[in-house]
Protein backbone atom coordinates (compact mmCIF):
# COMPACT_ATOMS: atom_id res chain seq x y z
CA UNK A 1 0.00 0.00 0.00
CA UNK A 2 1.11 3.60 -0.62
CA UNK A 3 -0.18 6.08 1.94
CA UNK A 4 0.69 9.74 2.58
CA UNK A 5 3.36 10.74 5.04
CA UNK A 6 1.94 12.77 7.92
CA UNK A 7 3.77 15.50 9.84
CA UNK A 8 2.80 18.03 12.50
CA UNK A 9 3.26 21.76 12.05
CA UNK A 10 2.89 24.84 14.27
CA UNK A 11 3.34 27.19 11.30
CA UNK A 12 0.68 29.39 9.76
CA UNK A 13 -1.05 27.15 7.17
CA UNK A 14 -1.57 30.14 4.88
CA UNK A 15 2.19 30.55 4.43
CA UNK A 16 3.41 26.94 4.22
CA UNK A 17 5.11 25.91 0.95
CA UNK A 18 2.48 23.35 -0.07
CA UNK A 19 0.30 22.69 -3.13
CA UNK A 20 -3.06 22.67 -1.35
CA UNK A 21 -4.59 23.83 1.92
CA UNK A 22 -7.62 22.05 3.45
CA UNK A 23 -10.23 23.81 5.57
CA UNK A 24 -13.45 22.49 7.05
CA UNK A 25 -16.94 23.87 6.52
CA UNK A 26 -19.99 23.30 8.71
CA UNK A 27 -23.76 23.50 8.22
CA UNK A 28 -24.46 25.96 11.03
CA UNK A 29 -27.87 27.13 12.29
CA UNK A 30 -27.60 30.25 10.12
CA UNK A 31 -25.97 28.62 7.10
CA UNK A 32 -22.41 27.96 6.04
CA UNK A 33 -19.66 28.36 8.66
CA UNK A 34 -15.91 27.78 8.70
CA UNK A 35 -14.70 25.07 11.05
CA UNK A 36 -12.18 25.91 13.78
CA UNK A 37 -8.60 26.02 12.52
CA UNK A 38 -9.50 27.88 9.30
CA UNK A 39 -9.01 31.34 10.86
CA UNK A 40 -5.46 32.00 9.55
CA UNK A 41 -6.50 30.99 6.04
CA UNK A 42 -9.61 33.16 6.22
CA UNK A 43 -7.44 36.07 7.36
CA UNK A 44 -5.18 35.59 4.34
CA UNK A 45 -8.31 35.92 2.18
CA UNK A 46 -9.04 39.24 3.90
CA UNK A 47 -11.84 37.68 5.94
CA UNK A 48 -13.81 36.94 2.78
CA UNK A 49 -13.33 33.17 2.44
CA UNK A 50 -16.82 32.32 3.67
CA UNK A 51 -18.50 34.61 1.15
CA UNK A 52 -16.33 33.23 -1.63
CA UNK A 53 -17.33 29.66 -0.76
CA UNK A 54 -21.00 30.63 -0.64
CA UNK A 55 -20.70 32.12 -4.13
CA UNK A 56 -19.30 28.78 -5.30
CA UNK A 57 -22.31 26.93 -3.86
CA UNK A 58 -20.68 25.43 -0.78
CA UNK A 59 -23.16 24.28 1.87
CA UNK A 60 -20.94 22.47 4.38
CA UNK A 61 -22.83 19.18 4.01
CA UNK A 62 -21.02 15.92 4.70
CA UNK A 63 -18.80 14.61 1.86
CA UNK A 64 -18.95 17.96 0.02
CA UNK A 65 -15.65 19.07 -1.52
CA UNK A 66 -15.23 22.50 -3.11
CA UNK A 67 -11.95 23.45 -4.81
CA UNK A 68 -10.95 27.11 -5.01
CA UNK A 69 -7.96 28.61 -6.91
CA UNK A 70 -6.25 30.82 -4.32
CA UNK A 71 -4.77 33.32 -6.82
CA UNK A 72 -1.93 34.13 -4.42
CA UNK A 73 -4.03 34.77 -1.31
CA UNK A 74 -2.11 31.91 0.36
CA UNK A 75 1.05 30.08 -0.68
CA UNK A 76 -0.88 27.00 -1.85
CA UNK A 77 -2.32 27.09 -5.37
CA UNK A 78 -5.57 25.41 -4.37
CA UNK A 79 -7.87 25.57 -1.34
CA UNK A 80 -10.06 22.56 -0.61
CA UNK A 81 -13.15 23.17 1.53
CA UNK A 82 -14.46 19.87 2.87
CA UNK A 83 -17.89 19.57 4.48
CA UNK A 84 -18.40 18.30 8.02
CA UNK A 85 -22.20 18.40 8.00
CA UNK A 86 -24.40 19.53 10.88
CA UNK A 87 -22.86 19.51 14.37
CA UNK A 88 -24.30 16.98 16.81
CA UNK A 89 -25.48 18.70 20.00
CA UNK A 90 -23.53 21.77 18.84
CA UNK A 91 -20.31 19.76 18.58
CA UNK A 92 -18.51 18.38 15.54
CA UNK A 93 -17.89 14.68 16.15
CA UNK A 94 -14.69 12.75 15.51
CA UNK A 95 -16.47 10.71 12.83
CA UNK A 96 -17.52 13.90 11.01
CA UNK A 97 -13.89 15.06 11.00
CA UNK A 98 -12.72 11.60 9.91
CA UNK A 99 -15.13 11.57 6.98
CA UNK A 100 -14.32 15.14 5.92
CA UNK A 101 -10.58 14.41 6.04
CA UNK A 102 -11.15 11.30 3.94
CA UNK A 103 -13.15 13.18 1.31
CA UNK A 104 -10.41 15.82 1.14
CA UNK A 105 -7.72 13.15 0.80
CA UNK A 106 -9.52 11.63 -2.18
CA UNK A 107 -9.67 15.09 -3.76
CA UNK A 108 -5.92 15.52 -3.20
CA UNK A 109 -4.85 12.63 -5.46
CA UNK A 110 -1.92 13.70 -7.62
CA UNK A 111 -0.87 16.40 -5.12
CA UNK A 112 2.65 16.33 -3.70
CA UNK A 113 2.15 18.32 -0.47
CA UNK A 114 -0.83 19.66 1.43
CA UNK A 115 -1.70 21.12 4.81
CA UNK A 116 -4.90 20.39 6.71
CA UNK A 117 -6.50 22.62 9.34
CA UNK A 118 -9.05 19.93 10.30
CA UNK A 119 -6.50 18.62 12.79
CA UNK A 120 -7.16 21.70 14.93
CA UNK A 121 -10.63 20.21 15.49
CA UNK A 122 -9.58 16.58 16.07
CA UNK A 123 -6.00 15.48 15.41
CA UNK A 124 -6.50 11.70 15.62
CA UNK A 125 -9.60 11.74 13.41
CA UNK A 126 -7.88 13.91 10.80
CA UNK A 127 -4.81 11.68 10.68
CA UNK A 128 -6.89 8.52 10.40
CA UNK A 129 -9.37 9.95 7.89
CA UNK A 130 -6.60 11.34 5.70
CA UNK A 131 -4.80 8.01 5.47
CA UNK A 132 -7.95 5.96 4.91
CA UNK A 133 -9.34 8.40 2.37
CA UNK A 134 -6.07 8.38 0.42
CA UNK A 135 -6.09 4.57 0.10
CA UNK A 136 -6.37 3.13 -3.41
CA UNK A 137 -5.87 -0.45 -4.60
CA UNK A 138 -4.27 -0.44 -8.03
CA UNK A 139 -2.17 -3.62 -7.92
CA UNK A 140 -3.80 -5.12 -10.99
CA UNK A 141 -4.28 -1.93 -13.04
CA UNK A 142 -1.99 -1.02 -15.94
CA UNK A 143 -2.92 2.64 -15.57
CA UNK A 144 -2.48 3.45 -11.88
CA UNK A 145 -3.96 6.93 -12.24
CA UNK A 146 -2.83 9.73 -9.97
CA UNK A 147 -0.84 8.78 -6.89
CA UNK A 148 -2.25 9.49 -3.42
CA UNK A 149 -1.20 12.80 -1.92
CA UNK A 150 2.45 12.45 -0.93
CA UNK A 151 2.65 14.40 2.33
CA UNK A 152 0.12 16.12 4.55
CA UNK A 153 1.07 18.63 7.24
CA UNK A 154 -1.37 18.57 10.15
CA UNK A 155 -1.84 21.82 12.04
CA UNK A 156 -1.15 21.02 15.70
CA UNK A 157 -4.04 21.67 18.12
CA UNK A 158 -3.58 24.46 20.64
CA UNK A 159 -4.17 22.15 23.61
CA UNK A 160 -1.74 19.40 24.64
CA UNK A 161 1.99 19.04 24.20
CA UNK A 162 4.07 18.27 21.13
CA UNK A 163 4.90 14.88 22.61
CA UNK A 164 1.22 14.07 23.10
CA UNK A 165 0.43 15.17 19.56
CA UNK A 166 3.17 12.94 18.11
CA UNK A 167 1.85 9.96 20.10
CA UNK A 168 -1.67 10.65 18.84
CA UNK A 169 -0.55 10.73 15.21
CA UNK A 170 1.55 7.58 15.68
CA UNK A 171 -1.37 5.60 17.11
CA UNK A 172 -3.84 6.89 14.51
CA UNK A 173 -1.38 6.01 11.74
CA UNK A 174 -0.86 2.48 13.08
CA UNK A 175 -4.62 1.87 13.20
CA UNK A 176 -5.16 3.27 9.70
CA UNK A 177 -2.35 1.12 8.32
CA UNK A 178 -3.92 -1.95 9.94
CA UNK A 179 -7.25 -1.10 8.29
CA UNK A 180 -5.48 -0.80 4.95
CA UNK A 181 -3.77 -4.17 5.48
CA UNK A 182 -7.21 -5.73 5.85
CA UNK A 183 -8.45 -3.81 2.78
CA UNK A 184 -5.53 -5.12 0.73
CA UNK A 185 -6.39 -8.70 1.69
CA UNK A 186 -10.07 -8.25 0.81
CA UNK A 187 -9.30 -6.54 -2.50
CA UNK A 188 -6.88 -9.25 -3.64
CA UNK A 189 -8.67 -11.52 -6.16
CA UNK A 190 -9.42 -15.10 -5.12
CA UNK A 191 -7.18 -16.69 -7.75
CA UNK A 192 -4.30 -14.91 -5.99
CA UNK A 193 -5.59 -15.30 -2.42
CA UNK A 194 -6.63 -18.94 -2.13
CA UNK A 195 -6.27 -20.56 1.34
CA UNK A 196 -2.59 -21.55 1.04
CA UNK A 197 -1.61 -18.14 -0.37
CA UNK A 198 -3.65 -16.31 2.28
CA UNK A 199 -2.04 -18.38 5.02
CA UNK A 200 1.43 -17.76 3.60
CA UNK A 201 0.90 -13.99 3.48
CA UNK A 202 -0.52 -13.92 7.00
CA UNK A 203 2.38 -16.01 8.30
CA UNK A 204 4.92 -13.77 6.60
CA UNK A 205 3.42 -10.65 8.16
CA UNK A 206 3.29 -12.41 11.52
CA UNK A 207 6.94 -13.38 11.41
CA UNK A 208 7.93 -9.84 10.39
CA UNK A 209 6.04 -8.55 13.46
CA UNK A 210 7.76 -11.05 15.76
CA UNK A 211 4.62 -13.11 16.38
CA UNK A 212 4.43 -16.82 17.12
CA UNK A 213 3.16 -18.37 13.87
CA UNK A 214 1.47 -21.71 13.27
CA UNK A 215 -0.20 -22.89 10.05
CA UNK A 216 -2.14 -26.16 9.93
CA UNK A 217 -2.41 -27.68 6.45
CA UNK A 218 -4.99 -30.25 5.38
CA UNK A 219 -2.99 -33.14 6.85
CA UNK A 220 -2.66 -31.44 10.23
CA UNK A 221 -6.35 -30.48 10.14
CA UNK A 222 -7.30 -34.10 9.48
CA UNK A 223 -5.06 -35.33 12.26
CA UNK A 224 -6.48 -32.71 14.64
CA UNK A 225 -10.12 -33.50 13.89
CA UNK A 226 -11.16 -30.19 12.32
CA UNK A 227 -14.16 -31.67 10.55
CA UNK A 228 -15.90 -28.36 9.91
CA UNK A 229 -12.97 -26.76 8.10
CA UNK A 230 -12.22 -29.93 6.15
CA UNK A 231 -15.86 -30.39 5.17
CA UNK A 232 -16.21 -26.88 3.74
CA UNK A 233 -12.84 -26.98 1.99
CA UNK A 234 -13.25 -30.48 0.58
CA UNK A 235 -14.79 -29.40 -2.71
CA UNK A 236 -11.87 -27.25 -3.80
CA UNK A 237 -8.61 -28.26 -5.45
CA UNK A 238 -7.07 -25.70 -3.08
CA UNK A 239 -7.14 -27.30 0.39
CA UNK A 240 -7.99 -25.39 3.58
CA UNK A 241 -5.74 -23.95 6.26
CA UNK A 242 -5.94 -22.79 9.86
CA UNK A 243 -3.61 -19.94 10.83
CA UNK A 244 -2.71 -19.10 14.43
CA UNK A 245 -0.83 -15.86 15.20
CA UNK A 246 0.11 -15.18 18.82
CA UNK A 247 1.33 -11.96 20.40
CA UNK A 248 2.23 -11.71 24.06
CA UNK A 249 2.81 -8.18 25.25
CA UNK A 250 4.76 -6.87 28.22
CA UNK A 251 3.03 -7.55 31.57
CA UNK A 252 0.10 -9.21 29.81
CA UNK A 253 -2.72 -9.74 32.31
CA UNK A 254 -5.57 -10.70 29.99
CA UNK A 255 -5.78 -13.12 27.06
CA UNK A 256 -7.95 -12.24 24.06
CA UNK A 257 -8.78 -14.66 21.26
CA UNK A 258 -9.65 -13.22 17.85
CA UNK A 259 -11.41 -15.51 15.38
CA UNK A 260 -12.20 -14.51 11.79
CA UNK A 261 -13.94 -16.24 8.90
CA UNK A 262 -11.60 -16.81 5.96
CA UNK A 263 -13.66 -18.13 3.06
CA UNK A 264 -11.43 -16.98 0.21
CA UNK A 265 -14.27 -17.48 -2.25
CA UNK A 266 -17.82 -18.63 -1.65
CA UNK A 267 -19.81 -20.15 -4.48
CA UNK A 268 -22.27 -21.59 -1.98
CA UNK A 269 -20.93 -25.07 -2.69
CA UNK A 270 -23.54 -27.63 -3.79
CA UNK A 271 -26.21 -25.17 -2.59
CA UNK A 272 -24.80 -22.83 -5.20
CA UNK A 273 -25.47 -19.10 -5.12
CA UNK A 274 -27.11 -17.13 -7.96
CA UNK A 275 -24.58 -15.73 -10.43
CA UNK A 276 -25.54 -12.09 -9.81
CA UNK A 277 -23.09 -10.36 -7.47
CA UNK A 278 -21.19 -13.62 -6.84
CA UNK A 279 -17.96 -11.76 -7.64
CA UNK A 280 -18.36 -9.91 -4.35
CA UNK A 281 -17.83 -13.21 -2.52
CA UNK A 282 -14.13 -12.51 -2.87
CA UNK A 283 -14.79 -10.51 0.33
CA UNK A 284 -15.99 -13.52 2.33
CA UNK A 285 -12.63 -13.63 4.10
CA UNK A 286 -12.95 -10.10 5.53
CA UNK A 287 -13.28 -11.46 9.08
CA UNK A 288 -9.96 -13.30 8.82
CA UNK A 289 -8.36 -10.21 7.30
CA UNK A 290 -9.65 -8.19 10.26
CA UNK A 291 -8.29 -10.44 12.99
CA UNK A 292 -4.93 -10.82 11.27
CA UNK A 293 -4.64 -7.04 11.02
CA UNK A 294 -5.83 -6.79 14.63
CA UNK A 295 -3.11 -9.00 16.12
CA UNK A 296 -0.45 -7.26 14.00
CA UNK A 297 -1.68 -3.93 15.36
CA UNK A 298 -1.58 -5.21 18.94
CA UNK A 299 2.08 -6.09 18.44
CA UNK A 300 2.87 -2.75 16.82
CA UNK A 301 1.27 -0.74 19.62
CA UNK A 302 2.63 -3.12 22.28
CA UNK A 303 -0.67 -3.66 24.08
CA UNK A 304 -0.13 -5.26 27.53
CA UNK A 305 -2.20 -8.27 26.47
CA UNK A 306 -1.86 -11.75 25.08
CA UNK A 307 -3.70 -11.78 21.77
CA UNK A 308 -4.14 -14.92 19.68
CA UNK A 309 -5.70 -14.67 16.23
CA UNK A 310 -7.28 -17.73 14.62
CA UNK A 311 -8.09 -17.61 10.90
CA UNK A 312 -9.71 -20.70 9.37
CA UNK A 313 -9.36 -20.50 5.58
CA UNK A 314 -11.22 -22.46 2.93
CA UNK A 315 -12.67 -22.13 -0.56
CA UNK A 316 -16.32 -23.24 -0.78
CA UNK A 317 -16.65 -24.93 -4.18
CA UNK A 318 -18.96 -27.50 -5.79
CA UNK A 319 -17.27 -30.65 -7.10
CA UNK A 320 -17.29 -34.42 -6.83
CA UNK A 321 -15.49 -34.14 -3.50
CA UNK A 322 -17.65 -31.35 -2.07
CA UNK A 323 -19.67 -31.83 1.10
CA UNK A 324 -23.40 -32.19 0.54
CA UNK A 325 -26.69 -31.19 2.14
CA UNK A 326 -27.46 -34.14 4.38
CA UNK A 327 -23.85 -34.80 5.40
CA UNK A 328 -22.94 -34.95 9.08
CA UNK A 329 -19.64 -33.35 10.11
CA UNK A 330 -17.78 -34.06 13.34
CA UNK A 331 -16.29 -30.77 14.52
CA UNK A 332 -13.14 -30.15 16.56
CA UNK A 333 -15.23 -29.96 19.73
CA UNK A 334 -16.63 -33.45 19.13
CA UNK A 335 -20.11 -32.11 18.45
CA UNK A 336 -21.73 -33.28 15.24
CA UNK A 337 -23.47 -31.00 12.75
CA UNK A 338 -25.99 -31.98 10.08
CA UNK A 339 -25.46 -29.89 6.96
CA UNK A 340 -28.77 -28.65 5.57
CA UNK A 341 -27.29 -25.98 3.33
CA UNK A 342 -23.69 -25.78 2.13
CA UNK A 343 -24.03 -22.01 1.70
CA UNK A 344 -24.12 -21.68 5.49
CA UNK A 345 -20.47 -22.66 5.50
CA UNK A 346 -18.90 -19.86 7.53
CA UNK A 347 -20.25 -21.12 10.84
CA UNK A 348 -18.83 -24.58 10.07
CA UNK A 349 -15.25 -23.36 9.82
CA UNK A 350 -15.72 -20.89 12.68
CA UNK A 351 -17.01 -23.50 15.11
CA UNK A 352 -13.75 -25.43 14.77
CA UNK A 353 -11.65 -22.29 15.27
CA UNK A 354 -13.77 -21.09 18.22
CA UNK A 355 -13.46 -24.46 19.98
CA UNK A 356 -9.71 -24.54 19.40
CA UNK A 357 -9.33 -20.94 20.61
CA UNK A 358 -11.33 -21.72 23.77
CA UNK A 359 -9.04 -24.67 24.51
CA UNK A 360 -6.38 -22.06 25.37
CA UNK A 361 -8.73 -20.50 27.98
CA UNK A 362 -8.94 -16.88 26.86
CA UNK A 363 -10.62 -14.27 29.03
CA UNK A 364 -12.35 -12.75 25.99
CA UNK A 365 -13.18 -14.00 22.51
CA UNK A 366 -14.06 -11.74 19.58
CA UNK A 367 -15.24 -13.48 16.44
CA UNK A 368 -16.03 -11.60 13.24
CA UNK A 369 -17.40 -12.77 9.92
CA UNK A 370 -19.37 -11.90 6.84
CA UNK A 371 -21.81 -14.48 8.09
CA UNK A 372 -25.41 -13.86 7.04
CA UNK A 373 -27.37 -12.07 4.36
CA UNK A 374 -29.98 -11.68 7.09
CA UNK A 375 -27.70 -9.15 8.81
CA UNK A 376 -27.79 -6.97 5.68
CA UNK A 377 -31.58 -7.25 5.47
CA UNK A 378 -31.91 -6.23 9.13
CA UNK A 379 -29.23 -3.56 9.45
CA UNK A 380 -28.27 -2.42 5.97
CA UNK A 381 -24.87 -2.26 4.35
CA UNK A 382 -23.05 -0.03 6.85
CA UNK A 383 -24.00 -1.45 10.25
CA UNK A 384 -22.67 -4.62 11.88
CA UNK A 385 -24.74 -6.77 14.23
CA UNK A 386 -23.09 -7.72 17.53
CA UNK A 387 -24.18 -10.78 19.54
CA UNK A 388 -22.72 -12.69 22.46
CA UNK A 389 -22.34 -12.29 26.23
CA UNK A 390 -24.69 -9.41 27.04
CA UNK A 391 -22.22 -7.17 28.89
CA UNK A 392 -19.33 -7.74 26.49
CA UNK A 393 -21.62 -7.49 23.46
CA UNK A 394 -22.80 -4.05 24.54
CA UNK A 395 -19.24 -2.96 25.29
CA UNK A 396 -18.04 -4.00 21.83
CA UNK A 397 -20.96 -2.30 20.07
CA UNK A 398 -20.48 0.93 22.00
CA UNK A 399 -16.74 1.03 21.29
CA UNK A 400 -17.40 0.32 17.62
CA UNK A 401 -19.76 3.27 17.31
CA UNK A 402 -17.41 5.54 19.25
CA UNK A 403 -14.67 4.76 16.73
CA UNK A 404 -16.68 5.28 13.56
CA UNK A 405 -17.74 1.71 12.79
CA UNK A 406 -21.51 1.48 13.02
CA UNK A 407 -22.63 -1.52 15.10
CA UNK A 408 -25.74 -2.51 16.98
CA UNK A 409 -26.22 -5.06 19.79
CA UNK A 410 -28.57 -7.89 18.85
CA UNK A 411 -30.21 -10.59 21.02
CA UNK A 412 -29.82 -14.36 21.01
CA UNK A 413 -33.45 -15.45 21.54
CA UNK A 414 -33.65 -18.78 23.30
CA UNK A 415 -36.79 -19.77 21.40
CA UNK A 416 -34.78 -19.96 18.18
CA UNK A 417 -32.29 -22.49 19.57
CA UNK A 418 -34.68 -25.43 19.21
CA UNK A 419 -34.92 -24.67 15.48
CA UNK A 420 -31.27 -25.75 15.15
CA UNK A 421 -32.02 -29.24 16.49
CA UNK A 422 -31.22 -32.05 14.06
CA UNK A 423 -32.80 -35.49 13.73
CA UNK A 424 -29.36 -36.96 12.97
CA UNK A 425 -26.74 -34.89 14.78
CA UNK A 426 -26.21 -32.65 17.78
CA UNK A 427 -27.40 -29.67 15.75
CA UNK A 428 -28.09 -28.49 12.21
CA UNK A 429 -26.21 -25.68 10.50
CA UNK A 430 -29.41 -23.73 9.68
CA UNK A 431 -33.00 -23.54 10.86
CA UNK A 432 -35.86 -24.73 8.67
CA UNK A 433 -37.19 -21.19 8.14
CA UNK A 434 -36.00 -17.73 7.10
CA UNK A 435 -36.83 -15.84 10.29
CA UNK A 436 -34.05 -14.38 12.45
CA UNK A 437 -31.25 -15.84 10.36
CA UNK A 438 -28.59 -13.52 11.83
CA UNK A 439 -29.64 -14.46 15.36
CA UNK A 440 -29.81 -18.19 14.62
CA UNK A 441 -26.23 -18.03 13.30
CA UNK A 442 -25.16 -16.40 16.56
CA UNK A 443 -26.91 -19.14 18.53
CA UNK A 444 -25.09 -21.77 16.47
CA UNK A 445 -21.71 -20.21 17.26
CA UNK A 446 -22.60 -19.95 20.96
CA UNK A 447 -22.71 -23.76 21.11
CA UNK A 448 -18.93 -23.81 20.67
CA UNK A 449 -17.90 -21.06 23.09
CA UNK A 450 -16.53 -22.43 26.36
CA UNK A 451 -18.38 -21.58 29.55
CA UNK A 452 -16.94 -18.58 31.37
CA UNK A 453 -15.50 -16.90 28.26
CA UNK A 454 -16.86 -13.41 27.56
CA UNK A 455 -17.49 -13.39 23.83
CA UNK A 456 -18.81 -11.28 20.98
CA UNK A 457 -19.77 -12.22 17.43
CA UNK A 458 -19.63 -9.33 14.94
CA UNK A 459 -21.56 -9.99 11.73
CA UNK A 460 -19.98 -7.70 9.12
CA UNK A 461 -21.82 -9.05 6.07
CA UNK A 462 -22.96 -5.51 5.25
CA UNK A 463 -20.10 -3.13 6.10
CA UNK A 464 -17.09 -5.30 5.15
CA UNK A 465 -17.41 -4.49 1.45
CA UNK A 466 -18.53 -1.30 -0.29
CA UNK A 467 -20.07 -2.16 -3.65
CA UNK A 468 -21.15 1.45 -4.25
CA UNK A 469 -19.16 4.59 -4.86
CA UNK A 470 -16.58 5.97 -2.41
CA UNK A 471 -17.83 8.06 0.51
CA UNK A 472 -15.99 9.84 3.29
CA UNK A 473 -12.84 7.83 3.96
CA UNK A 474 -14.33 4.61 2.51
CA UNK A 475 -13.18 3.49 -0.93
CA UNK A 476 -15.02 1.10 -3.19
CA UNK A 477 -14.22 -2.52 -2.30
CA UNK A 478 -12.86 -3.77 1.01
CA UNK A 479 -13.49 -1.37 3.89
CA UNK A 480 -11.29 -2.85 6.61
CA UNK A 481 -14.26 -3.20 9.01
CA UNK A 482 -13.99 -4.18 11.89
CA UNK A 483 -10.29 -3.48 12.47
CA UNK A 484 -10.94 -0.20 14.30
CA UNK A 485 -13.48 -1.92 16.54
CA UNK A 486 -10.98 -4.65 17.39
CA UNK A 487 -8.32 -2.01 18.09
CA UNK A 488 -10.66 -0.09 20.38
CA UNK A 489 -11.75 -3.19 22.30
CA UNK A 490 -8.17 -4.37 22.78
CA UNK A 491 -7.13 -0.91 24.00
CA UNK A 492 -10.10 -0.84 26.37
CA UNK A 493 -9.32 -4.30 27.79
CA UNK A 494 -5.67 -3.29 28.18
CA UNK A 495 -6.71 -0.16 30.11
CA UNK A 496 -9.69 -1.44 32.08
CA UNK A 497 -9.61 -5.23 32.04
Amino acid sequence: MTLPKLALTDSDPAGLPVDAVVVGTVQGPDGLELAPGAEPVDAAFGGGLLELLKLLGATGKADEVVKVPTRGAVTADVLIATGLGRPVDEEVTAEQVRRAAGAAARALRGTAKAVSTLSAVDLAATAQGTLLGAYVFTTYKSDKGDNPVGRVELVAPTDGTAREHKATVKAATAIAEAVCTARDFVNTPPNELHPAAFAERAAELGREAGLEVEVLDEKALRKGGYGGILGVGGGSARPPRLVRLRYKGPRAKKKVALVGKGITFDTGGISIKPAAKMEEMTSDMAGAAGVIAGVLLAAKLKYPLEVVAWAPMAENMPSGTAYRPGDVLTTYSGKTVEVLNTDAEGRLILCDAISRACAEEPDYLIETSTLTGAAVVALGTRTAGVMGSAEFRDRVAELARANGESAWPMPLPEELRADLDSRLADLANITGHRWGGMLAAGLFLREFVAEGVSWAHIDIAGPAYNSGGPHGYTAKGGTGVPVRTIAAVLADIAANG
